[in-house]
C-alpha cells in the first residue's frame, strides 16, 4: 500500500470519529424525577456518572446548566427513542394530561393559591411512601442488588432509632410545670367571663398558684398553665403504683373563677368515655370535698386563706386513685365488711385496671394538647412493665400487687384473680401490645403470642 493510500484511511476514520462524537453531543440529557421516601423531590440525569452513588441511590441536582451539560454523560439513543416512541407510553401520556387538565378546571381556588398535583403530594398514612430513587414516570425497571436493598433495610433501622432516642431525650427535658400559648381544646376555653378585666389581687394569686405549683409538684404530676388565659389549667396525673390504675394517664382540666381563692376551681375530668371511678363521672364531673362538690368535714372542704391547686391535684392522685377505689362510692365502706367487702373491691379494681388498659390505648392514639413527648415517652418506657404486669395478671396475680415480688415467688405466688378477669386480661393484651410496638417500644414482642 502506498503512503498516499494510508493517508486516506486515516483521513476517512478521523472523520467516522468526528461524526460519531457530534451525534453523541447532540443527543438531550434526560432529567428524570424522583422522590425521595416522600420528603421532597429529586432529580437524576440520566447517564450520568454523578446521578448515583455505587449504591443505586440518588443525589440530589439542581435544574441548572452545569448540572445536566456534563461532558461525561453519555444517553443511549435506542433505549429512549424505542419508549418514548411507543404508542402505548403517549396514549399515558395523554390521559395523565387529560385526568389534570379535568382537576384544574374543576378547582375552584382564589387567585395566588395553587392547585395540587397527584404525584407531588405526600402520601397517605395509609399509602407506602416511593422508595428512594424510584421515578415518577414510567421507566425500565431495574434490578436491585441484594446488597443494596440490605444497607436500605439497615439505614431504615438506624433512622427508626435515632427517632426512638429523640422521644426519649424529649422525655427528659419535659417539665413538670410550664407556660404555653395555645389553649385551643381546654374544656373550659369557651366558659363566658364576666367581661371584666382580672383585679391584680386575682392575677397575684395565680401567680403565687403557679409558684407553688412549680417547685413542689411531686414527680407524678404534669401542669401546664397559658400566658393569654391565666385562669385555666391542665393537669396529667400519673397513676399511683399499687392501684388498678398504675402507670395510666389521667388527663384534668380546671379553671380559675373570677371569685377565686374565695371559690375553689372547678375541674374537669377528661373521661373518654370511661367511668374509673365513683368519683370520676364519666360526664366529666369531679367529686371532692375539696372542690366543694362533695360533703365532707370541716377542713376538707375549700379554705379560701389556705387551699392550693396543689393540694386539689395531690387530693385526686391520693384519695381518688387510690388502691381500693370501690369503698370511694358513699356508704360501701359500712355496708360492705369483711370478706364480702374484699371480694367485690377486688371485683371492682378489676374491672377498672381492664378500662384503664383501653384508656393507655385511647391516649397513645389521642393525647392531650401540649402533652404528646409525655404520652409518647412514658407508655415507651412503661410498656415493658405494664405487659409484665398483665401477663402476672393473667396467670393470677391480684390487681396492685408487688409484680416483681410475686413473680419471684414462683410456683409459691398466690393466685387469687378470678377466671373472667384472666381471660379479660389475655384477650387486651393482644392489640396492647401493638400499640406499645407502634409507639417504639423495645422488648414487648416476646408478649404478642
Amino acid at each position: 500500500m502506498s503512503l498516499r493510500d494510508i493517508f486516506m484511511c486515516m483521513e476517512g476514520f478521523l472523520l467516522l470519529t468526528k461524526d460519531v462524537l457530534m451525534a453523541d453531543l447532540a443527543v438531550p440529557t434526560t432529567v428524570l424525577v424522583s422522590v425521595d421516601n416522600g420528603n421532597g423531590v429529586k432529580t437524576s440525569t440520566s447517564g450520568s456518572n454523578n446521578s448515583a452513588d455505587h449504591n443505586g441511590s440518588t443525589s440530589d441536582l439542581s435544574f441548572q446548566d452545569d448540572a445536566i451539560d456534563d461532558g461525561d454523560d453519555y444517553v443511549d439513543d435506542d433505549v429512549y427513542s424505542d419508549y418514548y416512541d411507543n404508542d402505548e407510553y403517549l396514549s399515558d401520556v395523554d390521559d395523565e394530561l387529560m385526568k389534570l387538565q379535568a382537576q384544574f378546571d374543576n378547582a375552584d381556588l382564589p387567585p395566588g393559591v395553587e392547585a395540587s398535583v397527584p404525584w407531588l403530594q405526600d402520601p397517605s398514612p395509609s399509602e407506602k411512601p416511593p422508595a428512594a430513587g424510584t421515578s415518577t414516570f414510567p421507566v425500565q425497571e431495574e434490578k436491585v442488588s441484594a446488597s443494596s436493598s440490605s444497607k436500605a433495610e439497615s439505614s431504615s433501622i438506624v433512622k427508626k432509632e435515632e427517632e426512638m432516642d429523640e422521644v426519649l431525650r424529649k422525655l427528659m427535658y419535659f417539665k413538670q410545670f410550664d407556660t404555653v400559648a395555645v389553649c385551643s381544646d381546654h374544656h373550659y376555653l369557651d366558659m363566658e367571663s364576666s367581661g371584666r378585666m382580672p383585679s391584680k389581687d386575682w392575677s397575684k394569686k395565680i401567680q403565687d398558684e403557679w409558684k407553688i405549683l412549680e417547685q413542689n409538684l411531686p414527680e407524678t404530676i404534669f401542669v401546664r398553665v397559658y400566658e393569654s388565659r391565666m385562669d385555666l389549667l391542665r393537669a396529667v396525673i400519673i397513676g399511683p403504683s399499687g392501684t388498678p390504675y398504675h402507670d395510666g394517664l389521667f388527663v384534668f382540666d380546671a379553671v380559675f373563677p373570677a371569685t377565686y381563692p374565695n371559690e375553689p376551681p372547678m375541674v374537669h375530668y377528661h373521661s373518654s368515655g370511661f367511668r374509673l371511678n365513683p368519683n370520676l363521672y364519666e360526664c366529666g364531673k369531679v367529686c371532692l370535698s375539696l372542690l366543694n362538690t362533695w360533703s365532707g368535714g370541716r377542713d376538707e372542704m375549700w379554705l379560701p386563706k389556705k387551699s392550693t391547686m396543689l393540694q386539689v391535684l395531690v387530693s385526686i392522685q391520693a384519695l381518688i386513685l387510690n388502691a381500693e377505689p370501690f369503698f370511694n362510692e358513699p356508704g360501701f365502706d359500712k355496708t360492705y365488711r369483711g370478706s364480702e367487702g374484699k371480694k367485690k373491691a377486688k371485683e371492682y379494681s378489676e374491672d377498672i385496671f381492664i378500662k384503664s388498659l383501653k384508656k393507655m390505648m385511647y391516649t397513645i392514639r389521642n393525647p392531650p394538647q401540649h402533652f404528646e413527648v409525655l404520652v409518647a415517652g412514658h407508655f415507651r418506657v412503661r410498656a415493658l412493665d405494664i405487659m409484665t404486669a398483665c401477663k402476672a395478671y393473667a396467670d393470677g396475680a391480684e390487681v396492685g400487687c408487688d409484680i416483681k415480688k410475686w413473680l419471684e415467688e414462683g410456683d409459691n405466688a398466690l393466685k387469687t384473680g378470678s377466671s373472667n378477669f384472666k381471660t379479660e386480661v389475655a384477650k387486651i393484651m393482644r392489640p396492647l401490645v401493638k400499640y406499645f410496638i407502634n409507639n417504639g417500644s423495645k422488648d414487648c414482642e416476646k408478649f404478642q403470642s
